[in-house]
């Protein structure tokens, strides 16, 4: 019996599946994490590229999009357990160029832009009161890194009841062995992990259908 075979046979795996109310939150697609030289590497470069067509979709079907950046103080007042195993992360002050978003990832009136300074986009923010006051059932994950902010943020958002569907190809890591792992474990525990291209085929297909009935 393979890997896969044990999961199943445990029952693990099942399909959340899409609610009546998405939302896409991209997280911590920065200028610092698309540098190779700096947090980023790997396969984030070609995520960033995969997100820029996913939130184009959610701006057509109004989806509330929100999208996080690590920050912390100038004077690192705020440093904490996460800049201790990772001090670098102090770097990541507002008046740093590494913190802002990727150009072609911009946001619009209307976004939810987050400070976090711990993995999660959940800890410690207004993450979620907006998305429940939006009432939004299901959340569209991009970002990075796939094992770490990603994976946290996928946990929390089971935990607050909102329904995780990973894009696979819209996150990244700065090394694939961890970001394929972790695709496989949230996928059989915590989250639906789809492409983008089943996320468009989802979604564009449910709009056809509705069409066809009006």
């Amino acid at each position: 019996m393979d890997e896969t075979e044990i999961y199943q046979a445990q029952g693990f795996g099942h399909h959340l599946g899409f609610g009546e109310r998405p939302a896409l939150l991209i997280v911590d697609f920065v200028e610092g994490f698309a540098d190779p030289d700096m947090f980023g590497g790997g396969n984030i470069p070609q995520a960033i590229d995969a997100t820029v067509p996913l939130l184009a979709l959610a701006r057509r079907q109004g989806w509330p999009v929100a999208m996080t950046r690590i920050v912390f103080a100038e004077d690192g007042s705020d440093a904490n357990l996460f800049s201790a195993k990772v001090p670098g992360l102090l770097a990541l002050t507002e008046a740093n160029p590494a913190s802002a978003l990727v150009a072609e990832l911009s946001s619009e009136p209307g976004d939810l832009i987050i400070a976090k300074r711990l993995p999660s986009s959940f800890f410690g923010t207004d993450l979620a009161p907006w998305l429940t006051r939006a009432r939004v059932d299901t959340l569209v994950i991009a970002g990075c890194t796939t094992s770490g902010c990603i994976r946290a943020s996928v946990l929390d958002a089971m935990n607050h009841g909102f329904r995780p569907v990973v894009v696979a190809d819209c996150v990244g890591d700065r090394a694939l062995g961890p970001h394929e792992a972790n695709l496989f474990d949230m996928g059989q525990k915590n989250a639906d992990v789809m492409t983008s291209s089943e996320v468009f085929a989802l979604v564009e297909g449910e709009r056809a259908a509705e069409a066809a009935t009006t």
